[in-house]
């Protein structure tokens, strides 16, 4: 005869035997059944937006959008202003490069062959065409322009020329008016040095 105790039933534990034997009391059953249950409660890590009503969801929503559009906003703003002073700089040096690099070949060839510089008066149409009573020693265009005019500057103003020059003495004087398009200001671009301290303060 079998004797009562732990049996088992179709290979699992005899749940009666396990009774008879053993009591449960409040404080065993407090052990087992809060941890099977506790994951039914509900808890904060349990809560969702769903709970939450209609209208708080949309103002959250909302303020997400309003953020996002700012963020936004603030780089497009930088990368404007990153671009304009980009492009700024980069007008500036084409100016330079033309008045100071471009145009000396040229110039100094139509000396060679006609024996001086343009006029002022003559300006620098000359290196396109020849001036009146110089046809003779004019020989060619020197200066390449598929318009057959002299290009203009990054700001769509005419390059000014003069000869004699007051800034070069005994050469020429060849300068863009900068941006505001006015000759003799702050921002002209020339194929002078810069003035030093003393002499920009006269």
């Amino acid at each position: 005869m079998r004797q009562a105790g732990w049996g088992r039933s179709g290979g699992g534990i005899n749940l009666a035997t396990f009774v008879g034997r053993r009591r449960l009391d409040r404080d065993t059953l407090s052990l087992i059944v809060p941890p099977a249950m506790r994951f039914l409660s509900p808890t904060p890590a349990n809560c969702s937006r769903r709970s939450l009503p209609r209208s708080t969801r949309d103002a959250f929503t909302l303020l997400e959008i309003l953020v996002v559009l700012g963020i936004i906003g603030l780089l497009v703003g930088l990368a404007v202003t990153n671009i304009k002073g980009i492009f700024s700089n980069k007008q500036e040096d084409i100016a330079k490069m033309f008045v100071q690099n471009s145009l000396k070949p040229s110039l100094f060839s139509y000396k060679l062959d006609v024996g001086d510089y343009p006029s002022t008066g003559e300006g620098l149409q000359a290196l396109l065409t020849a001036p009146a009573g110089k046809a003779d020693r004019w020989r060619r265009p020197y200066m390449d322009s598929p318009s057959g005019k002299v290009p203009l500057d990054p700001w769509g103003h005419e390059y000014q020329y003069a000869y004699p020059g007051t800034k070069n003495k005994g050469e020429y004087d060849l300068w863009s008016m900068g941006p505001d398009g006015q000759s003799g200001t702050a921002d002209d671009i020339g194929n002078w040095p810069p003035p030093v301290d003393g002499e920009a303060q006269k």
